[in-house]
């Protein structure tokens, strides 16, 4: 609930465009220059042409419908008017195909930079972060934004433009009749950064809202299986009710103010319009002294006015699109530069390279040796996990943590994975800190079962080769024969070809961990980790995976975080972990001839199988 306010937090910042947020976003479109330099080209000329229109109809007016008029330049004329048809379907043409380009590109980009990012986030940013926030981000937001950067970049090169040249030509044609515009354009200005600033904040609760029902999409989809065994349907379906219900609110209030905004704009353009044809005509029959024009420069005029109020509006619409994309851009560029809390030093990288440029040629091997030195962690500052915590495991060791739930024995999985830091202390890998090396290198070096496989939409071959890319057929099929799994693969109609679903969901809980074990065995990492990894399968399956468990653990220095006891009886080390210290510490005999908490664990446990057993 927390992190939920947290984030909604975000949302609440003053109700005005961020000049530092979109420099950043328009370092990010800037990276494709080709297309927007080809585009701003294009509007240019099509705003050039939309000046010269009424220019060159304004001399038509002169020449053609004067008292004296001269019907010999006809065919110039039309020249000119097949040739500003042909100007204006090639700038067009230009401007709709490059403003297209940019807002795919300016989409990927945005994607790219925000996906890079989460790649380079620590597991301790998904641990706090609601999921429906970042793919909030990464969809409609990304979406939003380079719509209204790619479309709004034109349309604001083409008011801006244009405005310029009406106003130069206005001022040449007749100065006095000029100032009408002048007077009005300010007033118009000031209107619009009223309703922006009330639609924005309008549009920050509409973004807020849809983050919230992403979420909840999120979650229905994932928690489909326990909705409907526990009949929650009709709760669920209210509760998303409600939320659409607040965003259907809150998006008619800003449409409301939307709608008020552009009828005021429109009237006060035409204001001036109709001021300048009054005056205007007024000057030609004599009624207002001080101002003399002819036909066509009332014409012109006329025109002009029209002209330059549509760019006035399209600012305003422009306007008033950034700032229902602003929560967009702010939150994209959150995620961006998100700070990375685990990290690799400059040093690091310079040796080990990146997680996305790593230089696998600079990393040596490891044999397994851990040793954690006076580690003390907390999540927050209220609550010590671990207190001063010391532990050595030579290469090749397996020990395994048993205790209570909130005991600390995942904190020490995560610390050891470099999931979290130590608050303070440090932890060694062959009696180097490990931040001496790239976390890509620990992670290259370390497998990890767990309690609940997550598998990846695709095929059971694909899915063993996660954990070795490069990997051959025969190298698969190897590691699937070595985790007990190739006979049930090879019993399915397409074999290592079968689609496992999304999250494995097409196999079996048992089937799903077997293949987790076969692409744990194709990495052959150093350090192997088993998170409970037996405790959600039943009994036959568990007998098969401890025969594959107990194979694989040899050589390699090995942890597990035990849930029933009977599967770490040959561990070289059992930890009992209790407020995040080692109470107790031993072998499986040993402990149970100590008498203390592990044997109290085991009796009970003991006795609940026997009991299982002669129920059976």
């Amino acid at each position: 609930m927390n992190d939920e306010l947290e984030y909604e937090e975000l949302d609440d910042k003053p109700s005005k465009l961020s000049s530092s947020v979109w420099k950043k976003i328009i370092k990010l479109v800037l990276k494709r220059k080709k297309h927007i330099i080809i585009m701003i080209i294009s509007v240019i000329m099509l705003a050039a042409l939309d000046v010269l229109t009424p220019l060159l109809n304004a001399e038509v007016i002169k020449v053609f419908f004067s008292e004296n008029p001269d019907f010999s330049k006809k065919w110039i004329f039309i020249g000119l008017y097949v040739l500003g048809a042909l100007l204006y379907m090639v700038t067009i043409y230009l401007f709709l195909r490059q403003a297209g380009h940019v807002e795919v590109e300016v989409g990927y980009e945005i994607r790219k930079e925000a996906f890079e990012k989460l790649q380079e986030l620590p597991f301790s940013y998904y641990d706090k972060t609601p999921s429906g926030w970042i793919m909030a981000r990464l969809t409609s937001d990304s979406r939003k934004l380079s719509e209204i950067i790619s479309w709004g970049m034109v349309d604001l090169f083409w008011a801006v433009f244009t405005m310029l040249g009406v106003l130069v030509m206005i001022y040449i044609t007749n100065w006095k009749l000029a100032l009408i515009i002048t007077f009005i354009t300010p007033i118009m200005f000031v209107v619009c950064v009223f309703f922006t600033k009330t639609i924005l904040k309008a549009y920050r609760s509409v973004r807020k809202t849809n983050s919230k029902i992403t979420a909840s999409f999120n979650e229905s989809i994932l928690g489909a299986k326990t909705t409907k065994t526990l009949c929650l349907e009709d709760s669920r379906y209210n509760e998303f009710k409600t939320l659409t219900s607040t965003m259907k609110k809150e998006s008619l209030k800003a449409i409301f103010r939307s709608s008020l905004f552009w009828p005021i704009v429109l009237a006060m353009g035409y204001v001036g319009v109709g001021l300048t044809l009054g005056i205007g005509s007024g000057g030609i029959l004599g009624y207002i002294a001080g101002i003399s024009i002819t036909v066509e420069v009332l014409y012109l005029f006329i025109n002009y006015t029209t002209l330059f109020f549509d760019p006035v509006m399209a600012i305003a619409r422009v306007l008033s699109d950034l700032q229902q994309a602003q929560a967009s851009a702010e939150r994209i560029i959150d995620l961006i530069e998100t700070k990375v809390d685990i990290y690799d030093t400059e040093e690091v990288k310079a040796i080990y390279g990146t997680i996305l440029s790593p230089k696998r040629e600079n990393w040596e091997d490891l044999e397994g040796n851990v040793e954690f030195k006076d580690v003390t962690f907390s999540y927050t500052q209220k609550e010590v996990v671990l207190k001063n915590f010391n532990l050595k495991v030579n290469k090749g060791e397996v020990v395994a943590l048993v205790g209570t739930t909130g005991a600390g024995k995942s904190t020490i999985i995560n610390l050891l994975c470099r999931f979290y830091e130590p608050t303070s202390g440090e932890i060694y890998i062959d009696n180097k800190n490990y931040k001496e090396r790239s976390i890509n290198h620990l992670h290259e070096n370390i497998g990890y079962v767990l309690q609940t496989p997550h598998l990846f939409n695709g095929t059971i071959k694909e899915n063993i080769a996660y954990g070795k890319l490069d990997a051959s057929m025969d190298e698969i099929i190897d590691a699937a024969k070595k985790a007990q799994a190739h006979e049930f693969i090879t019993s399915l109609k397409d074999g290592y070809d079968t689609l496992v679903g999304e999250g494995g969901s097409k196999l079996s809980l048992g089937q799903r961990q077997l293949i987790s074990f076969a692409r744990a065995i194709i990495k052959d990492p150093k350090i192997l980790i088993l998170d409970e990894a037996t405790s959600s399968i039943d009994t036959e399956t568990e007998k098969l995976i401890q025969g594959v468990m107990n194979n694989f653990m040899k050589g390699r220095t090995t942890f597990i975080v035990a849930h029933r006891l009977s599967t770490i009886i040959d561990a070289d080390k059992i930890l009992v972990i209790k407020d995040g210290e080692i109470k107790e510490s031993g072998t499986h005999k040993e402990l149970l001839i100590q008498e203390g908490i592990y044997y109290n664990l085991y009796k009970k446990q003991f006795i609940k199988e026997q009991m299982d057993n002669s129920i059976k």
